[in-house]
C-alpha cells in the first residue's frame, strides 16, 4: 500500500491489517485513508493518491503537508494533533476545490498572516484552529471569518451575521457565540469507521450547518421572505393572466358577474 518510511511505521500497528485486507493495487484508486495516532512523520507517499476524498492523519508527528497538493479531490482533511507550524501558499489551497471540512486544531500555527492562505480554498465550509497559538491572538476569529469568504463555521460555532457585517449589533439570539450557533462538527473519531460512514458524516455536518444558518441568520431569513414574496407575486400574475385568457376564449354573454369579480382580485 505504501512504501519507504511509512511502510515500516505502519506495518507494526494492528490497524494496518484492516487496510491490508482491503488492499488496492493502485494507489491512484484510494479514496479514504485513516492513520490516526500512529506516530507518523511523513505524508510523502500520499502524492500518488490522486483520487483521495477523505484523509485522516490526526495525532501524529506531521510537519509538512505539501505532498497533499496532488490530492485535488479531497473533501475532508483531518490533521489535528500534529506538529504543523506553517501552511502551504495559496496555490496549494486553490487546487483543493472540493475541500469542505478542514481540521487543524492542536497544531503549532502562530502567525495569522500564514493562516490567511486558506482564503484561496474556494469551497471551505468548516474549519477548526482552536488549541493553536494563533487562536489566542487578538482578532483571530474576525480575521479568519472575513478572509475565508465561503467559511460558515469556525471552532464549534457557526459564523453569525454580526461577525461578517461591520458595526451591526443584533439581538441576543443572532449574536456571535450564541448557544443556538454552537455545533461540534469535529467529534471524536470512531474506530472502524468506513468510507461510507465518513461521506455520510460530511453530508450531515454540511446540512446541519446550513440548517443552523437558515434559522439564525437575519440575512438569510430576510432573503427567504423576499424570495417567497416574489414567487407568490409572480404566481398571482400568472394565475390572473391564465384566467384572463380563459375569459377571453368565452363569449362575453357567458361571463358571469362572479367571473368578473374573480378577475379583479
Amino acid at each position: 500500500m505504501f512504501h519507504g518510511t511509512i511502510t515500516k511505521e505502519l506495518t507494526s500497528h494492528e490497524e494496518w491489517s484492516h487496510y491490508n485486507d482491503n488492499m488496492i493495487e493502485d494507489q491512484k484508486d484510494f479514496v479514504f485513508v485513516k492513520f490516526s495516532g500512529l506516530h507518523l512523520k511523513s505524508m510523502e507517499n500520499l502524492q500518488s493518491c490522486i483520487s483521495l476524498r477523505v484523509c485522516i492523519f490526526s495525532n501524529n508527528f506531521i510537519t509538512d503537508i505539501h505532498p497533499l497538493q496532488s490530492c485535488i479531490r479531497l473533501v475532508k482533511l483531518d490533521l489535528h494533533g500534529n506538529q504543523i507550524k506553517s501552511l502551504p501558499d495559496t496555490k496549494f489551497w486553490s487546487g483543493l476545490k472540493k475541500l469542505k471540512l478542514l481540521y487543524l486544531h492542536d497544531n503549532g500555527f502562530a502567525k495569522l498572516k500564514n493562516i490567511c492562505m486558506l482564503s484561496a480554498c474556494p469551497s471551505l465550509i468548516a474549519l477548526t484552529m482552536f488549541d493553536c497559538p494563533v487562536s489566542l491572538k487578538k482578532g483571530y476569529r474576525h480575521v479568519l471569518v472575513n478572509s475565508i469568504w465561503p467559511l460558515k463555521a469556525l471552532d464549534h460555532h457557526v459564523i453569525s451575521d454580526e461577525e461578517i457585517i461591520q458595526n451591526w449589533h443584533l439581538p441576543e439570539r443572532f449574536r456571535a457565540y450564541n448557544h443556538r450557533l454552537f455545533f461540534n462538527f469535529c467529534p471524536a473519531l470512531k474506530k472502524g469507521s468506513t468510507y461510507g460512514d465518513e461521506i455520510n458524516n460530511i453530508k450531515y455536518i454540511v446540512s446541519k450547518i446550513n440548517e443552523i444558518l437558515a434559522h439564525n441568520s437575519p440575512v438569510l431569513i430576510v432573503q427567504r421572505w423576499i424570495r417567497g414574496f416574489l414567487v407568490r407575486k409572480k404566481m398571482r400574475c400568472l394565475r390572473n393572466s391564465l384566467f384572463l385568457k380563459l375569459l377571453i376564449s368565452f363569449p362575453q354573454s357567458a361571463i358571469t358577474p362572479l367571473g368578473r369579480c374573480l378577475l379583479m382580485c
